[in-house]
């Protein structure tokens, strides 16, 4: 696969390489007409000589012969890596994925469509070109005059971007030109994706998806030549930031995953997923933590929290300022995580099913473990939707009362609206995934790219820019380490969710699935529900969020909380930030729900704890196995366990 032009994420399809010709020649026509000194275009070593400073003498090109040869040197000992792992047969692409590696479903998308159909959009771009020459040449006379056009740090361009928001954009006319050009383009083949006839709704968000992820990946800031900012700390460092960079692809390329902060950082069990706590029970699928008391009574229903198992379950339980679970617990609650198991092979034959009864057991194993009759339970994005599923199972078999109250961050069961995550979903699409899993597992680089390529100007271009091509080094982010920290999923577990809920969606019809011989219909929940959504969630968005609302029996309180998928969770009282709307839970749609609320600063943590004590304010002593691993209770480990960590 590694070497099959097909799969090469850098070959751009035939419009988009006609896309960036098409902007040379542009580019040289408009330069060569604005500037005439430079007839041939935008000339890259003569742009870096103008960073050059004046008194350049044999003492510097020694910094930079021994740059170079830094260079060549750790490329080389890389290349020798690379052979003695096809070597050792391990070129299944386990050991080394590119970073760019997302940029294959994008081209994918793309080469669904005819050859043509860019064609007469091209030529139109091409021929409005002229009617940015003058505005241009302004441009170009102001910087060449030293004007500054009401703009401190240089002359007003008609395009603003933050990703050329350093003065050196615009204090050379070449780069001027570049950049302004190229977001011209940008813009007007995305704009062609929306006036283009004969594709259907889905279809035509698909190729909207793969214009903007193509054309950020050929953005002239992502390489050295066409960067001036990086041209000049080059300059300044002699070449340093290139040997630092090429240390950080090179470590990147082994890994097979970009990297986002500092990994020596954090520590599980130290610096995260730090909460006092004990492993009480564990299966082949997963661990059960409970966390120790910090009160002295406690709410008699315990909590039961399951997260995602697309992810590691210390999202919500960063470091102790950001943590959910120890704010939970400093709240009286008796709390438990299950910490999904990360598959491996053994897990090939893993399905939904097993994920329902996981729930289920776990449920059980705290109300047998403390005597109680009921938990109260969460699910967190995924791990929502199989709640939900779970509820409609033990609904289905009288056993509702097991569950006294159920919360959903950021779930979906109606998969209608379901956001961008739905562009990588199709036929050709799951057919990938599936040759991407051939031991019966999905690596969990290919879903973190894929979650990454959702925002891909923030969370891969800035990062090769930064980390590659200035050398900067990485901060220290719990969050983004987090977000690094990828788990494998069952492969027929992963195409079945994908295939029956995404795409058919399925689980909202009344018994089209069933689970562990029990058919699910979601009209038949009742138990009290709480429904978080984030106001800028593009994994679940909230109108899809909303949707179930229509599906649930049982009283049932919606909340929008400001920001996305993650901070629009993980807002802790302390910080003092963002927002949440309350409004009419009965509403007719969202649009109505947001005209009824009324906002209010901070975080939601407290306003879910108060509608918690309503369902159940009930105490007791925080004693006996409320204090897991305490005289004469048997546990496995300390949390946050082994599944977490590993690997």
């Amino acid at each position: 696969m590694a070497n099959s032009d097909s799969a090469n994420p850098f070959k751009a399809p035939e419009a988009f390489r006609a896309f960036f010709d098409m902007q040379g020649e542009a580019m040289r026509e408009m330069v060569s007409g604005a500037m005439p000194g430079l007839k041939d275009g935008p000339d890259a070593a003569a742009a870096m000589q103008s960073f050059m400073p004046g008194d350049f003498t044999a003492a510097d090109l020694a910094d930079w012969t021994k740059a170079s040869g830094e260079l060549q040197k750790m490329w080389l000992e890389f290349a020798a890596f690379q052979a003695k792992k096809a070597a050792e047969k391990s070129t299944d692409g386990k050991y080394l994925l590119d970073p760019a590696q997302w940029l294959m479903i994008s081209q994918s998308m793309v080469d669904q469509f005819p050859k043509g159909a860019f064609d007469a959009q091209a030529k139109l771009a091409q021929d409005s070109l002229a009617l940015w020459k003058g505005v241009f040449e302004r441009v170009v006379t102001s910087t060449t005059n030293g004007g500054k056009s009401n703009d401190e740090d240089g002359p007003a361009l008609p395009i603003k971007d933050r990703r050329f928001s350093d003065p050196a954009w615009r204090e050379h006319p070449a780069f001027a030109l570049l950049h302004q050009t190229y977001l011209m383009l940008t813009e007007y083949f995305r704009q062609s994706v929306q006036s283009m006839n004969g594709l259907d709704k889905e279809k035509r968000k698909q190729l909207d998806f793969a214009v903007s992820a193509l054309s950020e990946a050929m953005s002239p800031d992502n390489f050295l030549l066409t960067n001036p900012v990086v041209m000049k700390r080059t300059v300044e460092t002699r070449g340093q930031n290139l040997v630092r960079g090429m240390q950080h692809l090179i470590n990147d390329l082994k890994r097979g995953q970009l990297t986002h902060t500092d990994p020596d950082a954090f520590t599980l069990g130290e610096n995260l997923a730090a909460t006092p706590g004990k492993v009480v029970h564990e299966t082949s699928l997963y661990q059960l933590v409970q966390y120790s008391p910090s009160t002295k009574e406690v709410l008699e229903v315990p909590l039961v929290i399951f997260p995602p198992w697309i992810n590691r379950f210390y999202i919500l339980d960063l470091t102790p300022k950001k943590s959910f679970i120890k704010w939970a617990v400093d709240q009286g609650l008796t709390v438990f995580v299950v910490s999904w198991k990360s598959a491996d092979e053994t897990m090939r034959d893993v399905v939904w099913d097993d994920y329902i009864r996981a729930q289920i057991e776990a449920i059980d194993h705290v109300r047998d473990r403390l005597k109680v009759p009921s938990v109260h339970a969460i699910g967190y994005c995924v791990a929502g939707t199989t709640l939900a599923a779970t509820l409609a199972v033990l609904a289905r078999r009288d056993e509702a009362d097991k569950v006294k109250s159920a919360t959903f961050f950021t779930a979906q069961v109606d998969f209608e609206k379901s956001g961008e995550l739905k562009h990588f979903i199709d036929d050709g699409q799951l057919e990938m995934i599936g040759k991407l899993s051939p031991e019966g597992y999905l690596d969990g680089r290919y879903l973190a790219a894929t979650f990454n390529a959702l925002r891909g100007k923030d969370l891969i271009w800035n990062y090769v820019v930064n980390n590659y091509l200035l050398g900067e080094d990485y901060p220290a982010f719990d969050l983004l380490h987090w977000n690094g920290d990828v788990t494998n999923l069952p492969s027929k577990w992963h195409n079945d969710y994908l295939r029956d809920l995404y795409r058919d969606n399925k689980l909202v019809v009344p018994d089209a699935l069933t689970a562990d011989g029990t058919p699910i219909d979601l009209t038949k929940v009742e138990t009290p529900s709480f429904v978080q959504a984030g106001k800028e969630d593009h994994i679940a968005p909230a109108e899809s969020v909303w949707r179930l609302t229509d599906h649930f029996s049982g009283p049932l309180e919606f909340l929008l909380a400001g920001s996305g998928h993650i901070a629009g969770v993980v807002n802790p009282p302390a910080a003092g930030k963002y927002q949440y709307w309350v409004g009419d839970s009965d509403a007719s749609s969202l649009k109505a729900y947001i005209e009824s609320a009324e906002e209010h600063p901070g975080s939601w943590w407290p306003h879910w704890l108060e509608w918690l004590h309503k369902q159940d304010d009930k105490k007791v002593a925080a004693t006996g196995k409320r204090k897991p691993g305490g005289r004469g209770d048997k546990v496995i480990e300390d949390a946050p366990g082994r599944y977490v960590k590993t690997r």
